[in-house]
Formats: structure tokens, sequence, C-alpha cells
């Protein structure tokens, strides 16, 4: 009895000092956790801990019955890591993480990687326990030119999500990435909630959960705060769901940037519900380059009941996006937009156009719909502004609808 409680207590984060030693840690794989302790982990914040964590994750996924990897409470330098699978004699695989992640500082240690932690290919993970990865990522921030130059090298995403099926996270933090904070890939049925994501303000391209080729993603319960998009909904995704989601500061929620290459996949069923914006760049942002390449689609997208608290752009449609200082005039975007619903949008705009939605001339937006708007301007009344589109308004308008 005294041996379980221990190991509960530990899987809570409750008794760090006993979680740490090697009496408790001896017993987790007893009882089916594979403590990263067990296999060398110091946790000291100097150690470079990767083997470790890689030799508790080699055993954990080639275990027989549901597999569970056990971070305790320390803090880790580790890094990169793949946590990949297919596991295939565990139905499931739990990941507790209770400690701090800390990624490297020297950027020579991701070779030609793109990813600090990369979870792949793994049906039925879960990954919970409150703790915190920490990207570091202040260091290499000036080393970011993307928001310059069209070639430029990316810097490593903290935590990737890649083809995984039945994925849950709960109750993890991210902690100022090189770049993205989180990119869930490829993926089916996830859902995450009580995600905390921090960065500052003006930190490059730390995008908090990037999304890209999914089906039927869920992000709930979560508070964001970065230098460029709290959530990016990018192409190929369809079924997502994001509500109550504190965004601030940052650059908005955002569908795109969409049409950059060629065979993109389309956009189909958003809904954005019950969630608050305050002081970011943008609102709700729906973003399609010029000069599409081919064809897509982005429709049947709802934003409903959405607060918004001295933000730039509250509702914007943009296809003619071009983030770079030098953006020569091309064709019309090739993206299709239909079916958007904006409904019970409320709250102060820090811009004088609180609505603009200016669209693709090539393909004109269909269906767009505005019910019960009311965004105020700080500096006086606001405006509309409206380019290849024919709104349908009902409801109050705050501003009013374009002539």
């Amino acid at each position: 009895m005294e041996i379980k409680v221990v190991l509960l207590l530990c899987l809570l984060g409750i008794q760090a000092v006993e979680c740490g030693s090697s009496s408790s840690s001896s017993l987790s794989s007893n009882y089916g956790f594979f403590n990263v302790k067990d296999y060398g982990a110091k946790g000291d914040g100097k150690t470079d801990d990767t083997k470790a964590f890689m030799d508790a994750w080699k055993e954990a996924c080639g275990s027989r019955g549901p597999g569970r990897l056990l971070i305790p409470w320390g803090a880790y330098l580790v890094g990169p890591l793949e946590f990949r699978g297919p596991c295939k004699n565990v139905p499931t695989m739990h990941i507790q993480l209770i400690g701090i992640l800390k990624a490297p500082r020297d950027m020579s240690k991701f070779g030609s990687l793109d990813t600090w932690v990369l979870f792949g290919w793994v049906d039925g993970l879960t990954l919970t326990g409150g703790g915190t990865f920490d990207g570091q990522g202040s260091s290499a921030w000036p080393l970011n030119k993307c928001t310059t130059n069209t070639k430029c090298k990316l810097l490593p995403t903290s935590v990737k999500f890649a083809s995984l099926t039945n994925t849950v996270v709960r109750g993890i933090s991210s902690l100022n990435s090189k770049f993205f904070h989180i990119a869930i890939l490829d993926c089916k049925h996830f859902k995450a909630s009580s995600i905390k994501i921090t960065a500052p303000e003006d930190s490059p391209n730390t995008d908090g959960i990037h999304l890209e080729g999914n089906t039927d993603i869920t992000i709930s319960q979560s508070t964001i705060g970065t230098g460029d998009d709290c959530i990016s909904v990018g192409p190929g995704n369809s079924l997502v769901s994001i509500d109550n989601v504190k965004c601030g500061p940052g650059h908005g929620i955002s569908v795109g940037s969409l049409g950059k290459y060629v065979d993109e996949g389309d956009v189909d069923g958003l809904s954005v519900r019950d969630c608050s914006i305050s002081n970011t760049m943008n609102g709700l942002r729906i973003k399609t380059w010029a000069g599409s390449p081919g064809e897509s689609r982005a429709r049947n997208m709802t934003f409903q009941n959405i607060i918004m608290n001295n933000v730039g752009n509250p509702i914007i449609i943009d296809q003619s996006y071009c983030p770079y200082s030098f953006c020569p005039d091309k064709a019309p975007s090739q993206v299709k937009l239909s079916d958007i619903t904006f409904k019970n949008i409320r709250g102060t705009s820090k811009t004088e156009v609180a609505v603009k939605l200016e669209c693709s001339k090539g393909h004109p937006c269909k269906e767009i719909i505005l019910q019960d708007v009311h965004l105020e301007y700080n500096g006086g009344p606001a405006k509309a502004s409206c380019v290849n589109v024919k709104a349908t308004y009902s409801g109050t308008q705050i501003p009013p609808p374009c002539s």
C-alpha cells in the first residue's frame, strides 16, 4: 500500500523529492511506468539527459500492454528528442510530464532538424502532468530572418505532433519557443485542453498552435500569449473546433496563410466559439496569398461569441496577403472562400476599420454572413471596408455594413 501511495503522489507531482529518489523511481517499472530517472536522467538542468529519455521511450514503446513514461519533477536538458512509433504491442501510450524540459541553446545540436521534441506515428497517445516545454528561444530569435527573407532557414518548432491518431494532450505548458510552439500535422482525433503558451509579444514567428493536414481536432480551455498567431489553421484541415481560448498578445486566431503551394488541401469545417482576444495585431483573420499556384477552398467556417479587447483588425479577410517588405503585384488569389459566418462578435478595435473584407477579384467571396457585430473604435466611429464580396447582414451592425 505504501508503494502505491508514493507512486500516486509521484504522478501528481506532490512529492518531488521522493519521486526523484532512486528508491521510488526503481519501483516505477514494476507498476508499468518507465521512469526516465531509472535510465540515468539527472534532472539538474545541466546534464544532457537526451539518451536517458530515448532509452526510457524505447522500453515503454516496446513493452506489452499499456505503455507509461514518467518524467518526474526536475529540470531536464534534452534534445532533440524523437518519440517515434509505432508501438506495436502497446494499445495506448501515456506520458506523464511533471518536470520541465529545457531545449539546447546551442543551435548546432539541431543540425538539419526543424523540431525539438517530436511525437509521431503512435495510436492512443496521452500527454498530461502539468509539465513545461521550455524552448529557451530568446538567444535564437535574432537568428530568425523569415520575416524578411522568403528563403530563410527555419528555426526549430518546440513540439511537433505528427501522424498520430486518438491523441489527448492536457495541462501542458510551452514557454519561449525558438519558432512555433506546437505544430499538429496529419493527425486524426486530437484533443488538446488546458494548454498554456507564453512568449514575448515581439518574439518572431512564435505561433502558439499551428494546424496542417488534420481531421477532427479540438482545442479548448487554453491560454495563449505569444509573438505571432495564437492559433493558425493551415491547409488541409477539416472538422476543427476551437473553444474557450484566451488569446493575447499575438496576431490573433488565423485561417492561413493559404494558397502558397500547389495542391494544398482544403479547409472544410471550422468552429471558433466562446473565445476572448485581447491586445493583438488581428482578431479573426483569414489570409490567402495573391497569385496562388493552384485552386483550393476554405469553407463551412463559423466564428461565434468572440470578445475583442483593443484588437487591431478585429474581423479581416485578406486575399492579398504578403508579410514581406516588398510584395510585387500578382494575379488574384485562387483560394475560394465561402460559407463563413461571424456571429455575436463584440468589443473594441484599436484601428478605425474594424471589419475588413478584401476578397479575390478572381474568386469573390460567397455566403459571407455577419450577425450581431458590435465593434467600437476607441478613437471614434468604426468603419467597414469591402472588396469583391457581397455579405449578408442581420441584427446589430457596428460598424455599419459596407455600402
